[in-house]
Protein backbone atom coordinates (compact mmCIF):
# COMPACT_ATOMS: atom_id res chain seq x y z
CA UNK A 1 0.00 0.00 0.00
CA UNK A 2 2.80 2.76 0.98
CA UNK A 3 6.12 2.78 0.76
CA UNK A 4 7.64 1.73 4.07
CA UNK A 5 11.01 2.33 2.81
CA UNK A 6 9.88 6.30 1.85
CA UNK A 7 8.28 6.42 5.67
CA UNK A 8 11.51 4.66 7.19
CA UNK A 9 13.60 7.03 5.55
CA UNK A 10 11.69 10.24 6.48
CA UNK A 11 11.10 9.33 9.74
CA UNK A 12 14.89 8.79 10.22
CA UNK A 13 16.06 12.21 8.65
CA UNK A 14 13.74 13.71 11.69
CA UNK A 15 15.80 11.19 14.49
CA UNK A 16 12.88 8.95 14.66
CA UNK A 17 13.96 5.31 14.46
CA UNK A 18 10.99 2.70 13.04
CA UNK A 19 11.97 -0.40 13.30
CA UNK A 20 10.47 -3.34 10.87
CA UNK A 21 7.18 -4.02 12.88
CA UNK A 22 6.36 -0.86 12.91
CA UNK A 23 6.76 -0.31 9.02
CA UNK A 24 4.63 -2.90 8.66
CA UNK A 25 1.88 -2.10 11.43
CA UNK A 26 2.16 1.11 9.21
CA UNK A 27 1.64 -0.45 5.90
CA UNK A 28 -1.76 -2.64 7.10
CA UNK A 29 -3.44 0.89 9.03
CA UNK A 30 -3.20 2.56 5.52
CA UNK A 31 -4.75 -0.43 3.99
CA UNK A 32 -7.55 -0.94 6.62
CA UNK A 33 -7.72 3.60 6.53
CA UNK A 34 -8.54 3.66 2.78
CA UNK A 35 -10.69 0.12 2.86
CA UNK A 36 -12.73 1.56 5.85
CA UNK A 37 -12.92 4.92 4.10
CA UNK A 38 -15.11 3.35 1.44
CA UNK A 39 -18.18 2.31 3.86
CA UNK A 40 -17.31 5.55 6.53
CA UNK A 41 -16.22 9.05 5.87
CA UNK A 42 -12.91 8.91 7.91
CA UNK A 43 -10.75 10.73 5.59
CA UNK A 44 -9.96 12.69 1.97
CA UNK A 45 -6.21 11.73 1.98
CA UNK A 46 -6.18 8.15 0.49
CA UNK A 47 -2.92 8.35 -1.90
CA UNK A 48 -0.05 6.31 -0.32
CA UNK A 49 2.34 9.28 -0.59
CA UNK A 50 -0.11 11.79 0.98
CA UNK A 51 -0.44 8.85 3.80
CA UNK A 52 3.08 8.45 4.54
CA UNK A 53 3.59 12.62 4.84
CA UNK A 54 -0.17 14.25 5.59
CA UNK A 55 -1.27 11.87 8.51
CA UNK A 56 2.07 9.03 9.57
CA UNK A 57 4.63 11.61 9.38
CA UNK A 58 2.95 14.68 10.11
CA UNK A 59 1.49 12.42 13.68
CA UNK A 60 4.66 10.80 15.01
CA UNK A 61 6.73 14.14 14.31
CA UNK A 62 5.94 15.07 17.96
CA UNK A 63 8.72 12.50 18.60
CA UNK A 64 10.99 14.97 17.07
CA UNK A 65 10.38 18.18 18.87
CA UNK A 66 9.51 16.51 22.46
CA UNK A 67 10.71 13.95 25.25
CA UNK A 68 7.80 11.34 26.08
CA UNK A 69 8.80 8.85 28.77
CA UNK A 70 8.32 5.01 28.55
CA UNK A 71 5.21 4.52 29.90
CA UNK A 72 3.86 7.76 29.65
CA UNK A 73 -0.02 8.46 29.05
CA UNK A 74 -1.50 10.20 26.13
CA UNK A 75 -4.91 11.26 25.48
CA UNK A 76 -5.81 11.83 21.80
CA UNK A 77 -8.75 14.32 21.70
CA UNK A 78 -10.96 14.39 18.29
CA UNK A 79 -8.95 11.20 17.34
CA UNK A 80 -10.98 10.81 14.14
CA UNK A 81 -9.33 7.88 11.90
CA UNK A 82 -6.91 7.86 14.78
CA UNK A 83 -4.59 10.33 13.96
CA UNK A 84 -2.12 11.40 15.90
CA UNK A 85 -2.46 8.82 18.48
CA UNK A 86 -2.78 5.54 16.64
CA UNK A 87 0.71 6.24 14.69
CA UNK A 88 2.10 7.51 18.08
CA UNK A 89 1.07 4.21 19.23
CA UNK A 90 2.47 2.44 16.43
CA UNK A 91 6.18 4.15 16.98
CA UNK A 92 5.82 3.69 20.86
CA UNK A 93 4.08 0.56 22.27
CA UNK A 94 5.15 1.85 25.34
CA UNK A 95 2.41 4.37 25.26
CA UNK A 96 -0.64 4.26 27.83
CA UNK A 97 -2.66 6.27 24.91
CA UNK A 98 -6.56 6.59 25.28
CA UNK A 99 -8.28 7.54 22.11
CA UNK A 100 -11.35 9.56 22.18
CA UNK A 101 -14.48 10.57 19.40
CA UNK A 102 -17.77 11.62 19.89
CA UNK A 103 -18.72 9.79 16.30
CA UNK A 104 -19.59 5.61 17.14
CA UNK A 105 -18.66 4.36 13.79
CA UNK A 106 -15.01 6.25 13.95
CA UNK A 107 -14.76 4.46 17.53
CA UNK A 108 -15.55 0.90 15.37
CA UNK A 109 -13.15 1.77 13.11
CA UNK A 110 -10.67 2.63 15.35
CA UNK A 111 -11.40 -0.60 17.37
CA UNK A 112 -10.89 -2.81 14.04
CA UNK A 113 -7.68 -1.42 13.61
CA UNK A 114 -6.24 -1.87 16.79
CA UNK A 115 -7.19 -5.72 16.77
CA UNK A 116 -5.43 -5.69 12.92
CA UNK A 117 -2.10 -4.42 14.78
CA UNK A 118 -1.93 -6.24 17.63
CA UNK A 119 -2.43 -3.34 19.91
CA UNK A 120 -3.79 -2.15 22.82
CA UNK A 121 -5.27 1.83 23.85
CA UNK A 122 -8.56 2.77 25.66
CA UNK A 123 -11.16 3.58 23.59
CA UNK A 124 -13.78 6.24 25.07
CA UNK A 125 -16.92 7.66 23.35
CA UNK A 126 -18.00 11.17 23.91
CA UNK A 127 -17.19 14.69 23.81
CA UNK A 128 -14.10 15.89 25.33
CA UNK A 129 -15.92 18.66 27.49
CA UNK A 130 -17.95 16.08 29.00
CA UNK A 131 -14.96 13.22 29.70
CA UNK A 132 -12.97 16.17 30.96
CA UNK A 133 -15.18 16.51 33.77
CA UNK A 134 -14.96 12.94 34.92
CA UNK A 135 -12.96 12.16 37.57
CA UNK A 136 -11.72 9.35 35.69
CA UNK A 137 -10.04 11.45 33.08
CA UNK A 138 -10.06 14.79 35.00
CA UNK A 139 -6.26 15.83 35.00
CA UNK A 140 -5.11 11.89 35.06
CA UNK A 141 -3.03 12.45 31.78
CA UNK A 142 0.90 13.05 30.99
CA UNK A 143 0.17 14.49 27.76
CA UNK A 144 -2.89 15.66 25.39
CA UNK A 145 -2.33 15.90 21.85
CA UNK A 146 -5.13 16.57 19.01
CA UNK A 147 -4.59 17.15 15.49
CA UNK A 148 -7.55 19.08 13.14
CA UNK A 149 -9.99 19.37 15.54
CA UNK A 150 -10.77 22.98 15.65
CA UNK A 151 -9.39 26.51 16.49
CA UNK A 152 -6.35 26.47 18.89
CA UNK A 153 -8.24 28.73 22.24
CA UNK A 154 -11.05 26.64 21.81
CA UNK A 155 -9.00 23.18 21.76
CA UNK A 156 -6.76 24.40 24.83
CA UNK A 157 -10.86 24.46 26.78
CA UNK A 158 -10.86 20.67 25.54
CA UNK A 159 -7.54 19.28 26.34
CA UNK A 160 -5.94 21.27 29.01
CA UNK A 161 -8.39 19.82 31.91
CA UNK A 162 -6.93 16.35 30.58
CA UNK A 163 -3.69 16.99 31.45
CA UNK A 164 -2.17 16.76 35.01
CA UNK A 165 -0.12 19.12 36.49
CA UNK A 166 3.71 19.29 35.29
CA UNK A 167 2.32 17.29 32.08
CA UNK A 168 1.94 18.62 28.87
CA UNK A 169 -0.45 19.54 25.69
CA UNK A 170 0.75 19.02 22.84
CA UNK A 171 -1.25 20.18 19.77
CA UNK A 172 -0.47 19.98 15.69
CA UNK A 173 -1.44 23.09 13.85
CA UNK A 174 -1.19 23.84 10.11
CA UNK A 175 0.18 27.09 8.47
CA UNK A 176 -2.06 29.64 10.36
CA UNK A 177 -0.60 27.61 13.68
CA UNK A 178 0.54 30.88 15.23
CA UNK A 179 -2.08 32.97 14.52
CA UNK A 180 -3.86 30.76 16.19
CA UNK A 181 -1.52 30.91 18.80
CA UNK A 182 -1.82 34.64 20.00
CA UNK A 183 -5.79 34.59 20.11
CA UNK A 184 -5.26 31.72 22.72
CA UNK A 185 -3.24 32.86 25.15
CA UNK A 186 -5.16 34.31 27.14
CA UNK A 187 -7.68 30.64 27.40
CA UNK A 188 -4.36 28.70 28.12
CA UNK A 189 -3.25 31.03 31.01
CA UNK A 190 -6.43 31.22 32.99
CA UNK A 191 -7.20 27.25 32.12
CA UNK A 192 -3.42 26.40 33.64
CA UNK A 193 -1.03 26.15 30.84
CA UNK A 194 2.21 27.88 30.26
CA UNK A 195 3.21 28.36 26.33
CA UNK A 196 6.71 26.39 26.46
CA UNK A 197 7.68 25.60 22.88
CA UNK A 198 6.89 26.26 19.08
CA UNK A 199 8.55 24.40 16.70
CA UNK A 200 8.10 25.07 13.15
CA UNK A 201 8.73 22.35 10.33
CA UNK A 202 7.94 21.88 6.91
CA UNK A 203 6.19 18.43 5.61
CA UNK A 204 8.12 17.95 1.91
CA UNK A 205 6.02 19.29 -0.47
CA UNK A 206 3.09 19.97 1.93
CA UNK A 207 3.57 23.27 3.44
CA UNK A 208 4.52 24.46 6.95
CA UNK A 209 3.25 22.89 10.23
CA UNK A 210 3.99 23.77 13.94
CA UNK A 211 3.77 21.91 17.09
CA UNK A 212 3.03 23.33 20.18
CA UNK A 213 3.87 22.14 24.24
CA UNK A 214 1.74 23.59 26.68
CA UNK A 215 2.94 23.06 30.23
CA UNK A 216 0.14 22.57 32.58
CA UNK A 217 1.57 24.89 35.61
CA UNK A 218 -1.73 24.91 37.59
CA UNK A 219 -4.99 22.78 38.32
CA UNK A 220 -7.73 24.01 35.46
CA UNK A 221 -10.26 25.98 37.67
CA UNK A 222 -13.42 23.24 38.03
CA UNK A 223 -15.92 25.59 35.37
CA UNK A 224 -13.85 24.58 33.11
CA UNK A 225 -14.35 22.78 29.61
CA UNK A 226 -17.58 24.69 29.58
CA UNK A 227 -20.43 23.10 27.46
CA UNK A 228 -20.15 23.08 23.99
CA UNK A 229 -22.81 25.99 23.05
CA UNK A 230 -20.89 28.41 25.97
CA UNK A 231 -17.32 27.62 24.47
CA UNK A 232 -18.64 28.32 21.35
CA UNK A 233 -20.83 31.00 21.74
CA UNK A 234 -18.61 33.11 24.70
CA UNK A 235 -14.97 32.48 24.24
CA UNK A 236 -12.49 32.87 26.62
CA UNK A 237 -10.25 35.80 25.57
Amino acid sequence: MISTDLLKTEASSHGIFLDELALKRFDIYAELLVDWNKKVNLTAITDPTDIVYKHFLDSIIILKYYNIPIGSSLVDVGTGAGFPGIPLLIARPDLKITLIDSTTKKLNVISDILVNLDLNADIEYGRAEDLARKPKFREKFDFATARAVTNFRDLSEFCLPFVKVGGSFIPLKGANGENELYEAEVAIDILGGLIQDIQPFELPNYGERFVFRIEKISHTPTKYPRPYAQISKKPIC
